[in-house]
């Protein structure tokens, strides 16, 4: 049975609005091994799935409301 696709993305990725990642982008940089990718829909904040739920975890501490 195939992978679904949108669910590896899910895991392995977050979209934030430019605003809220230009507040904990130096933050983000400094304490994780990520890309961040900016394009039109946001900040597009790439990792492994372990990085990705501790990213998750840095940005509720820090107020950020993810979807």
């Amino acid at each position: 049975m195939p992978s679904d696709p949108a669910a590896f993305r899910d895991s392995t990725q977050i979209v934030l609005p430019p605003a809220v990642a230009e507040d904990v982008r130096e933050d983000l940089e400094a304490r994780f091994t990520l890309t961040l990718d900016e394009s039109d829909e946001g900040v597009r904040i790439i990792a492994s799935p372990v990085v990705i739920k501790e990213v998750s975890a840095f940005l509720a501490r820090h107020g950020v409301n993810l979807p």
